[in-house]
């Protein structure tokens, strides 16, 4: 029996290759395509505080899960900061343990520290002399393990103190119980 004509495998050659191209051109336009971001979940403070040009918010991460959590201060400045001292009390709700913390400003022009007092994991971040915060939005972050099963945050609660060439501002906050 003759081997089929050489055109016949020369179009199914080419109708594969067409087949990927499409499907590749489909994948990359899907991923480029200019769509709204989804909105985030994430349990946020009933109310932002807005004292002059200091603005915050406090969220539980939305990647906390049944063991540990992540709680976010957010602050954001209309001006640059002289000084700012940032405290995210966490309260002790059973087995409260400090696994970490970050900042989104360098790590270095900050003091550090994290202990328990009073029934709280007390996270503080201090701004070292003659270091700027320029004009911004900024993340605090303390993490921490907990008991198993949901951990209400409720008892926890944050402030910030920051002077501006305009003045000394305090913003405080707390935290949605994580649903």
């Amino acid at each position: 029996r003759p081997a089929p004509a050489g055109w016949v495998r020369v179009a199914g050659a080419t109708a594969a290759v067409a087949a990927v191209l499409v499907a590749g051109g489909y994948t990359v336009a899907s991923a480029v395509r200019d769509d709204a971001p989804a909105p985030r979940s994430v349990a946020g403070s009933p109310a932002s505080r807005e004292p002059g040009p200091l603005w915050s918010s406090g969220a539980v991460d939305p990647h906390s899960n049944e063991f540990w959590a992540q709680s976010n201060v957010t602050l954001r400045t209309g001006a640059p900061l002289t000084a700012l001292t940032v405290e995210l009390r966490v309260a002790q709700t059973g087995s409260v343990t400090s696994t970490g913390a970050w900042r989104s400003l360098p790590e270095e022009d900050f003091t550090f520290t994290v202990g328990e007092r009073d029934g709280f994991l007390v996270y503080r971040w201090t701004l070292e002399e003659g270091r700027t915060v320029p004009a911004g939005e900024w993340i605090f972050a303390g993490q921490y393990n907990h008991e198993r099963g949901g951990r209400d945050a409720d008892g926890d609660h944050y402030t910030a103190t920051a002077t501006t060439a305009s003045g000394r501002f305090t913003v405080r906050g707390d935290f949605t119980p994580r649903g």
